[in-house]
């Protein structure tokens, strides 16, 4: 008999001896693409000026990223199962590198958004492949926590975004806060070269090349729709066009996917009750994130007062409780004492609390938000593992990289969701309360004309805040309940499945 390659046996019984140096280094991989959805928005002024940056040009810069990024992550999974996930994660950080050496020595605003697009095919790469990674060199028994550090990157990523950018700027020019990029870059490719070993699918599936371009365009125009929503108004014939057309391209690709015997993403994942839980749950806790700082932005600066960079500052404590919990290993331990769906209710439940805590105790003061924000990042690090591995879980080892990208899919889909509906809601109670022609606050506050006015305008915001917050709350809640009861129910089956087959042997 052959013996099996190294790429059919990823891991030894307890893992790989150096899986924990491996880990912080595709963690550093990973921060460094996680910054960069983040940082450039504290560079605007300056794009502005130094570029002559028009406004859609400053659009393009930031949207130009997260586009190609969302749209690539199913196939950048795909073609790691195929090809090699060391392969894929080498050639995401160079092209990464590469990009954001264009970007920091850019002379124009249409070489920065292509610089911006590069780096984003590089991210797509490394975001599904580092995750693909973890699974494989993690063994059943620190799995779970290994996952719980590599989600703690995405809490870090934003929270140290902003920040990390302000600092830049107010020592060096725009550019910088590309080009620090590129030592990162080259300590991680030396890493990655040296110590994380090959993995692929042994069964080498044939490219779905088709697949890849429905997937890549459906995807690439439903964020575009989400994006533009708030801007051009959800009834606009861009946004409409945008959103119907990745509609009906992604309808197209599930019925290509179902017919052909080597598809991209195997649709009869849906079946498997563990898999639907887990997508749900996952979708929700980005909801919850995506849609509560998207309002939290708003909180902060409009309502309380701040400025952009303190604002940032004291959205930080829910970063920091997550990255504390995780590194606790909080979410392992309380996994191995219950089961998956029960960490998944608790972690839902508390960031449920944290989002209704922020409505009903931050309205006029940081203090009340400050409890909301601690007890919403303690729901984070319990539930965000536990999702992630649920998925990872009910998916072969051999397509952990389809898997990293499906939820990779899921939280820019679910972020996208929350910041339209809760944005919507607000949106509505503001128009409801007052009537003003102005489609921001701002722009409602400078048109009214007494003090008086001012006051009404901005009670009609604060309150449209907390409506939309207490209905992110009941979301996540329920939703979160309705993923751990159908976690729960796979998990019977399986093990009715198990006796049956123990009782048959």
């Amino acid at each position: 008999m052959t013996a099996p390659t190294a790429a059919e046996t990823p891991t030894a019984p307890q893992g790989h001896p150096q899986r924990w140096l491996i880990l912080g280094v595709i963690c550093l991989a990973q921060l460094t693409v996680l910054l960069d959805n983040t940082v450039l928005n504290v560079a605007i002024p300056s794009l502005t000026k130094e570029l002559d940056a028009s406004t859609a040009d400053i659009q393009w810069m930031i949207n130009a990223y997260s586009l190609v990024q969302s749209g690539l992550l199913l196939t950048a999974g795909s073609a790691s199962d195929r090809y090699g996930r060391k392969k894929m994660l080498t050639a995401g950080l160079a092209l990464f590198g590469i990009g954001s050496l264009v970007a920091g020595l850019a002379q124009s605003s249409a070489q920065l958004i292509a610089a911006r697009a590069g780096m984003g095919i590089g991210g797509a790469l490394l975001i599904t492949t580092t995750l693909a990674v973890v699974v494989q060199i993690f063994d059943d028994t620190e799995r779970m926590k290994a996952i719980g550090l590599w989600s703690t990157v995405n809490s870090l990523g934003f929270a140290l975004g902003p920040l990390m950018g302000g600092v830049m700027l107010n020592h060096f020019w725009w550019g910088a806060i590309f080009l620090i990029n590129i030592p990162v870059v080259l300590i991680a490719l030396a890493a990655v070269i040296k110590l994380v070993p090959e993995s692929k699918n042994p069964q080498g599936d044939r490219p779905d090349l088709l697949g890849a371009l429905l997937s890549t365009i459906g995807m690439a125009s439903v964020v575009y729709a989400i994006i533009s929503g708030p801007e051009h108004g959800w009834t606009s014939t861009q946004v409409f066009v945008a959103a119907a057309v990745g509609v009906v391209v992604l309808g197209v690709f599930v019925f290509w996917e179902l017919r052909i015997p080597y598809p991209m993403l195997d649709m009869h994942f849906f079946r498997n009750q563990r898999f639907i839980g887990a997508v749900a749950g996952a979708i929700l806790v980005a909801f919850g994130m995506g849609g509560s700082l998207f309002l939290l932005t708003q909180h902060l600066q409009f309502v309380l007062g701040y400025e952009p960079l303190e604002a940032g500052l004291r959205t930080a404590p829910l970063a920091v409780t997550v990255v504390a919990l995780n590194l606790t290993g909080l979410g392992a331990r309380l996994l191995k004492r219950t089961s998956t769906p029960a960490t998944i209710a608790i972690g839902m439940t508390l960031l449920s609390a944290g989002l209704a805590a922020i409505a009903v105790l931050g309205g006029d003061n940081y203090t009340g938000m400050l409890t909301g924000l601690i007890v919403m990042g303690a729901g984070i690090a319990l539930a965000m593992p536990a999702m992630a591995n649920a998925i990872m879980s009910a998916i072969p080892p051999e397509k952990a990289g389809v898997g990293a990208g499906v939820n990779g899919t899921l939280a820019e889909f679910g972020n996208g969701l929350g910041v339209a509906v809760l944005g919507a809601v607000l949106n509505s109670r503001f128009a409801s309360l007052v009537t003003v022609s102005a489609v921001s606050l701002p722009a409602a506050l400078a048109a009214a004309e007494s003090d008086g006015e001012r006051t009404r305008i901005a009670d009609a915001f604060s309150s449209g805040l907390e409506t939309s917050q207490l209905v992110g709350a009941v979301a996540v809640l329920l939703g979160g309940m309705l993923a751990a009861a159908l976690l729960k129910r796979a998990e019977r089956a399986d093990s009715a499945k198990a006796d049956a087959a123990s009782a048959s042997a």
